[in-house]
């Protein structure tokens, strides 16, 4: 767990510290536009960057609706802040549900997807992982995936790596010092 044995409201936020750990990267998908976008295309904003899928019930529109309050609390600074939507789902996932799924928390999210491939190398490079799992349901099957909220810096490293559960004041906070080059 981050932040070690903590409880969330006693971590800190060097507690989600990356270091020097070589993850991340930059990365270049198909966004809610049907356009291509990169990582790189945010240079110089603090980005906001998690993966999930649009069928999820409960992790995914958590975690933006915590990106849009970050936002908010930011103030003026917030048009400094960029949030990725990065879809694990591609199947289901077309940029046009993916435009209408980012524009219920901020039409200025940006949802990006790609070829299963694409995903599956930048999910690696990002320490994370997905699976399809089959529930015979009505819902068809779920996605695991991880839950982690990775706070990149405006030169394009990952500078935090926050657990969902992390208090929205620290990611304003975390937000904050990387503007500032901190």
């Amino acid at each position: 767990m981050l932040g070690g044995s903590l409880p969330a409201a006693e971590r800190k936020l060097q507690d989600y510290e990356v270091g020097n750990y070589p993850i991340g990267g930059d990365f270049t998908l198909t966004n809610q536009d049907g356009g291509q976008s990169s990582l790189k295309d945010y240079r110089g904003k603090a980005v906001l960057l998690a993966f999930g899928y649009t069928h999820c019930p409960d992790v995914c529109p958590t975690t933006l609706a915590l990106f849009k309050q970050v936002r908010q609390a930011l103030g003026a600074d917030g048009a400094k802040m960029q949030a990725l939507f990065v879809s694990v789902d591609p199947k289901r996932d077309t940029p046009a549900l993916l435009k209408k799924y980012v524009g219920y928390f901020d039409p200025g999210f940006v949802a990006l997807t790609g070829k299963p491939t694409e995903l599956e190398h930048i999910i690696e490079r990002y320490m994370g992982k997905y699976r399809i799992r089959e529930t015979g349901s009505a819902a068809g099957y779920f996605v695991d995936h991880t839950v982690f909220i990775y706070l990149i810096d405006p030169q394009g490293k990952v500078r935090y790596l926050f657990s969902p559960d992390v208090d929205r004041k620290l990611l304003v906070a975390g937000v904050r010092a990387v503007l500032s080059g901190k």
